[in-house]
């Protein structure tokens, strides 16, 4: 017993320093637990060492990571994604498959079986890294953000089906059509009477279960074991009865509480899961999946990237736009490691296409993260040759005949209520956004709107700016607002700039560049709540008429399709 706490000591330290230096190069912490797994793994051998305890500290983080993603995998998410991300959803994943499965099948002579996993693999993206990335770069509300998010929802629900499939099918490969659609309808009939148990009977015990921290947080790690543990009797896996145990739960109303509950215990146990895979790549045997490796991230990397913005070209967004979804998605996912290993423990495929993985995941993060965060410039750099990926008539002759008091700049949540201004004072005005749905959805309404990029350069000149007395910008970009105000203040120095911030920083800059107001949503709230207390007493009848209007102007903007759906899914 003194040697597993040896060991771990070791493999912790070890895990801490390398990734203390990756996360000190801005790299994802994730490959500093692989690279320490893989910097341990000649050592930890040569002693005899047994990794037994380990591996089953790595599937509790599986485990876990599959109840919270469970957990945000509410069935109304679906309604809340998007036709556009349904679509896009599925087209890459199909056509990234059926090109890995060829590419790895012929060209780089892998079994049927291994290429069926490689090309699953490489079809889904990273979630937990996209999240991160996204949310240092406060882009998780932006166009492409939210596109990106929808994508990862979708290939979320795939691996779900594929890993019920393979779990079906682990234990008869020579029939796995017939068998694998009996076991799917299997599953679905128990997933079935288990919904049935999360709308009827749960929310009534969860209800008295809530009323105590510690008895919640007991129940949530109970159902996730004793569900993990009824689907490995019935024939599936652990993983699969962890994930459905958190799609139960994502219909209750504690399920964020529940999931910030799990989160740490997830997070340790996914260091010990990623070192594991760390541990199972040899040094020596890096050349000799070398060749491969690369070959599948320039898959991941590049052709992926490019389906994706092939196929949002259709939809009409802008070449921007596909560009930024499209290199946000470009690597492969937690999920395809997990994947694999289930092929792994049923025997259906051998260790060399994990190592090829493994090898293949930390590539392509490593260089994604870079393109994630350096996307801005990667973008400004391949503008030019990007056309491809945008509708030809994107750029439609901008007829307007009539002069505008005021423009606004992205139509979103904030948007909403300044519009609802514009329209009292009876201003004449005009909507840009780069949203085509959006662009609809306004013309439904009446709303004077045009479809554009304020990144742009060529369609800000086009705009009617010279005689504007308001330009209003919802966008949190911080670049794409600095543009703003040169090409405005070039043309019109009176005209008055109200402009959105995301940070402190960011909004200091653009009061310097020559902003007359800058919003900064998450200090506002604060603020007008302050001024409440202040004006008011201390009754309920204080509150009354602004609680009428809030609950007002809430139901407005849902009925036109506004949400603000929680999107931290990791």
């Amino acid at each position: 017993m003194e040697g597993i706490f040896v060991q771990l000591a070791i493999i912790l330290f070890t895990a801490f320093v390398v990734s203390y230096i990756i996360r000190a190069l801005n790299q994802p912490i994730i490959i500093g637990y692989i690279i320490a797994g893989i910097i341990i793994s000649p050592f930890l051998f040569k002693t005899g060492a047994s990794t037994e305890i380990i591996n089953i500290f790595s599937e509790f983080g599986i485990s876990f990571l599959l109840f919270i993603v469970g957990l945000h995998l509410n069935p109304k998410v679906i309604r809340e994604i998007g036709i556009s991300s349904l679509i896009v959803g599925l087209v890459q994943i199909a056509t990234t498959f059926g090109a890995t499965y060829a590419v790895a099948r012929y060209l780089l002579g892998f079994s049927n079986i291994a290429a069926l996993y490689i090309g699953i693999g490489l079809a889904l993206s990273s979630t937990i890294i996209i999240m991160k990335l996204l949310s240092d770069k406060k882009q998780l509300d932006s166009l492409y953000g939210k596109i990106s998010i929808g994508v990862l929802i979708i290939q979320d629900l795939v691996a779900v089906g594929v890993l019920m499939f393979v779990a079906s099918v682990a234990n008869d490969t020579k029939h796995t059509g017939s068998l694998g659609l009996m076991g799917i309808l299997s599953g679905v009939l128990v997933i079935a009477a288990l919904f049935f148990v999360g709308f009827f009977i749960l929310p009534k015990m969860m209800k008295n279960i809530a009323k105590s921290q510690e008895m919640l947080f007991l129940f949530s790690i109970c159902w996730c074991f004793v569900l993990a543990a009824l689907f490995t009797y019935i024939g599936f896996s652990m993983e699969i009865g962890s994930l459905v145990a958190g799609v139960i739960l994502s219909v209750s109303p504690y399920a964020t509480e529940i999931s910030s509950k799990i989160r740490p215990l997830r997070d340790f146990f996914l260091i010990i899961f990623f070192i594991i895979l760390g541990l199972k790549v040899q040094l020596n045997s890096i050349l000799g999946i070398l060749f491969n490796a690369i070959i599948l991230s320039g898959i991941a990397l590049i052709l992926k990237p490019v389906i994706l913005m092939t196929t949002m070209k259709y939809f009409g967004f802008t070449k921007r736009t596909n560009f930024l979804t499209g290199t946000t998605l470009g690597q492969i996912s937690e999920f395809s490691l997990i994947l694999v290993g289930l092929g792994i423990t049923f025997g259906q495929i051998g260790p060399e296409v994990m190592n090829t993985m493994v090898l293949t995941m930390i590539i392509t993060i490593l260089l994604s993260s870079y393109m994630i965060i350096y996307s801005s410039q990667f973008y400004n750099l391949l503008s030019p040759v990007l056309n491809i990926f945008q509708k030809k008539d994107i750029k439609r002759e901008i007829k307007l005949d009539k002069k505008y008091d005021a423009i606004l700049f992205g139509y979103n949540r904030i948007g909403f209520s300044i519009l609802k201004s514009l329209k009292r004072l009876k201003r004449k005005y005009l909507v840009i956004d780069f949203n085509p749905e959006t662009i609809t959805n306004l013309k439904k309404y009446g709303v004077p709107a045009l479809y554009g990029d304020v990144y742009d350069l060529e369609f800000l000149e086009e705009l009617p700016i010279e005689d504007i007395k308001l330009a209003i910008s919802t966008i949190p970009e911080v670049e794409i607002n600095q543009l703003l105000i040169d090409v405005v203040r070039e043309v019109n120095k009176d005209c008055v700039l109200i402009l959105r911030a995301h940070t402190i920083e960011d909004a200091l800059k653009l009061y310097k560049a020559g902003a007359n107001y800058v919003l900064t949503p998450h200090f506002l709230g604060g603020e007008y709540v302050a001024k409440m207390i202040k004006h008011s007493k201390s009754s309920d009848e204080d509150y009354a008429d602004e609680r009428t209007s809030h609950i007002k102007m809430l139901k407005e903007i849902l009925s036109q399709g506004h949400d603000h759906p929680e999107v931290e899914r990791n």
